[in-house]
């Protein structure tokens, strides 16, 4: 996939950097290997607020419930189909479904007979910073 840049016209805030286009999400769905598994795809400039990543689950397979993390989340299926589940809520994924994960809303996901791959978008989490503390 193409990483093709374009100049920014360089408005208020626009901080030099480049409009990019990074890839195709119909280009992700329609390379689905069964025996992928993982984030296949993950947005890689360092300066960002956002982080997204595509995520493929085989036939099957399944991520564990957990609570997510302290962010909104977004899905968008690209490919295959399962279901998400959270606590006694049970929402069909098929292609095409977006799906809005509130913070720290308890989720579990499993792929259907042909696997499942879906974008997710939510804002970058900060980083571990080491510094000294400033007494108050």
């Amino acid at each position: 996939m193409a990483d093709a840049s374009v100049q920014q016209a360089g408005g208020p805030g626009s901080g030099g950097s480049a409009v990019r286009l990074l890839g195709s999400t119909t280009e992700l769905a329609a390379a689905a290997d069964a025996g992928e598994s993982g984030a296949i795809w993950r947005l890689e400039p360092a300066d960002r607020h956002l982080d997204a990543n595509v995520i493929a689950l085989p036939p099957g397979d399944a991520i564990a419930d957990h609570v997510g993390p302290d962010e909104d989340v977004l899905l968008h299926v690209l490919a295959g189909s399962g279901v998400l589940r959270s606590g006694s809520t049970e929402v069909g994924l098929t292609e095409g479904a977006i799906v809005w994960l509130p913070r720290r809303s308890r989720r579990a996901i499993e792929a259907g007979p042909d696997g499942l791959r879906y974008f997710s978008v939510h804002r970058r989490k900060g980083g571990l910073q080491i510094g000294a503390t400033h007494p108050n």
